[in-house]
């Protein structure tokens, strides 16, 4: 496994709560639409063992061809350990960064895409609909459905900001709201349901999901084959 250390090259404060950390991008390093990564804090490897604590998978929030690794997070009043050091962070200061996987990419089988998120999970998206709009082969249509109770407007940009009509977008604050939206997209049977949030969140909409009758070879999330078999599983039940 090979460690990059790199340091912080900006910093946006998204909302008052949400920032997102520009990294420099390693040389050799790539990712495709919708990675995650592995981002750790300076004296996670100092000992005989990793310290876990100062080590976080994260999902990348910018592409390529951006030529910086974006990790946009949220930071709360209440902290962890990870999330303290982070917080004080500043540019210029160094970071680590491994293990690159996607579990997300974008799917092109001539099909409708539906993107469900909450909180800052809309950042894992962002890849992916700036890869969309970039290249749209074998894509029909992409629509965003995110639902944040702070009323955060992540990335309004590039989710709001494209005169495109095969590109929506809605933001919904109650769970009411959210999953009768899910139930109306669920009528489309061939569509690929990407699903970014809590555990909690990933069960209760591959649930609603799988009982509206689409199919589980038709939802994404971000876990490995195993974890995914697992949260089909439990959701089924």
């Amino acid at each position: 496994m090979e460690i990059y250390w790199t340091k912080i090259k900006e910093i946006i404060e998204e909302t008052p709560e949400i920032r997102t950390y520009h990294l420099e991008c390693p040389v050799g390093v790539t990712w495709e639409e919708g990675a995650h990564i592995h981002l750790a804090l300076e004296g996670f490897n100092a000992g005989d063992k990793p310290n876990r604590a100062l080590v976080r998978h994260m999902s990348i929030s910018t592409v390529q061809k951006e030529t910086t690794i974006g990790i946009t997070t949220r930071l709360k009043e209440e902290r962890s350990e990870f999330k303290t050091i982070l917080g004080n962070l500043a540019i210029g200061d160094q970071v680590a960064v491994f293990k690159i996987k996607s579990n997300l990419a974008l799917r092109r089988e001539n099909r409708n895409v539906y993107l469900l998120s909450s909180g800052v999970g809309l950042a894992s998206f962002r890849p992916l609909v700036l890869q969309y709009l970039g290249d749209n082969k074998e894509i029909n249509k992409i629509h965003s459905l995110h639902i944040s109770d702070k009323n955060d407007r992540l990335f309004e940009s590039v989710f709001n900001g494209q005169s495109t009509p095969t590109l929506t977008s809605e933001v919904v604050n109650q769970r009411s709201d959210y999953y009768d939206s899910v139930q109306s997209l669920a009528v489309d049977k061939e569509g690929l349901f990407y699903l970014v949030g809590s555990d909690e969140f990933l069960t209760q909409n591959i649930s609603l999901l799988l009982e509206a009758g689409i199919p589980a070879g038709q939802i994404v999330i971000d876990k490995h084959e195993n974890k995914r078999a697992l949260f089909l599983s439990e959701a089924a039940v």
